[in-house]
């Protein structure tokens, strides 16, 4: 298993490589402020899982994969946040209700810290991590979408995707996205799970989105949602306060996470 440190350069590696589609050796060595051995090493490593393709001095981003990271590389990013983020959500979930939780790092971080004294609570997901996650759990019923497996996020999307979700008429949606702006919306990198996201949206009676304040203002390639159709944002204390402001008086409802006794879960 590949250390901290490395992790991060992994990440940081795959984000030069979305940005830009190809770097070589001695740009990745100039960036990240290592040996050209140790980018070697994180280019062989990265390739053995699929993520780019090795070219002589430098690599290649698979096409499918630009822009987009494994879920076990987002979660090392603005980990603190996303752990808030996902308390303050995980603490509105009451006994009773059907829910339904997207894929994400910060979705996972919801599901993690959903209380352990809930009852009769129908979980339903996309994400086969966030199921494995809660297959133990007493109190939960835990539903998989079904559709077709997306490794990269471990998400199941379509063919196939949205069927099940026709058939739930849920509470709550918690959903993940790539982007949040007032005038384009709710954005995410793949379009394939912009069409679960859109399914979820209908499926619920109220939608919840994640988004840590680095998603603030940004705009992905798939549109999911103007954010008059999202009920509530929750980010967390990094966001810019202007920021903020111009999403509220787009229509939409903010709760900032700033604590991590948020929601006294325990």
């Amino acid at each position: 298993m590949a250390s901290f440190k490395a992790t991060l350069r992994h990440q940081r590696i795959l984000e030069i490589l979305g940005e830009k589609g190809q770097a070589s050796v001695a740009a990745l060595v100039e960036k990240l402020d290592v040996s050209g051995v140790t980018v070697r090493e994180d280019l062989k490593h990265l390739e053995s899982q699929r993520l780019l393709v090795r070219t002589r001095g430098g690599a290649l981003a698979l096409p499918e994969k630009r822009l987009e990271m494994p879920v076990e590389f987002t979660s090392q990013t603005m980990a603190d946040e996303k752990r808030k983020i996902g308390r303050l959500a995980a603490s509105m979930v009451q006994n009773g209700q059907t829910i339904i939780i997207d894929v994400g790092s910060t979705t996972t971080e919801m599901a993690k810290a959903l209380p352990t004294d809930l009852s009769d609570v129908i979980v339903i997901t996309n994400a086969l991590n966030i199921a494995l996650l809660l297959e133990n759990r007493t109190g939960l019923s835990v539903v998989v979408t079904g559709g077709t497996l997306r490794p990269l996020q471990h998400s199941l999307v379509a063919p196939l995707g949205t069927v099940l979700l026709e058939r739930f008429n849920a509470d709550i949606a918690f959903l993940g996205c790539n982007g949040v702006d007032t005038t384009r919306g709710v954005t995410n990198t793949n379009l394939a799970e912009a069409e679960i996201k859109q399914a979820m949206i209908r499926s619920a009676a109220k939608s919840i989105v994640l988004a840590d304040h680095t998603k603030l203002g940004c705009v992905a390639s798939a549109f999911v949602a103007d954010i008059t159709a999202v009920g509530l944002l929750l980010t967390d204390g990094g966001a810019d306060t202007k920021v903020l402001a111009d999403l509220r008086a787009s229509g939409l409802s903010i709760e900032v996470a700033d604590s991590d006794d948020v929601g006294n879960l325990q």
